[in-house]
């Protein structure tokens, strides 16, 4: 069976069929309560690190650099994120995120490197 991953914010509700939601920020979401959010695992090592998340927000134009130095770190963590989407219990995976831009975000980014590693079921 295949996995499924996508993408959603914190701020909208849970679905049905979200299967097992994943957090994919370092800090937790301002006045969103852990019960609202029905959040699964809070997968910090997911996320960018302090220093590049910092670095990123304080010039926001870098993001083709972001993006590079961001895969360069779930590159140095493939094993272990791999063993994270193995112990998943569902083939349906989200990832939530309070960030606004869904599209250019960190977690676009991220979704796009678990496609790249998960095993093909072809």
């Amino acid at each position: 069976m295949r996995t499924e991953i996508q993408l959603k914010r914190v701020f909208d509700p849970p679905g049905k069929d979200d299967g097992y939601r994943i957090l994919v920020d370092r800090l937790w979401p301002r006045g969103v309560s852990k019960a609202v959010a029905q959040i699964d695992l809070w997968a910090k090592e997911l996320t960018p690190s302090t220093k590049l998340r910092q670095w990123f927000h304080a010039e926001p134009g870098r993001r083709a650099e972001f993006a590079d130095r961001y895969l360069a770190e779930l590159s140095l963590q493939r094993e272990k994120i791999k063993a994270i989407l193995a112990s998943v219990p569902t083939s349906q995976i989200v990832l939530v995120t309070a960030t606004p831009d869904l599209v250019h975000g960190h977690a676009a980014i991220l979704l796009g490197f678990l496609r790249t590693i998960m095993p093909s079921s072809d």
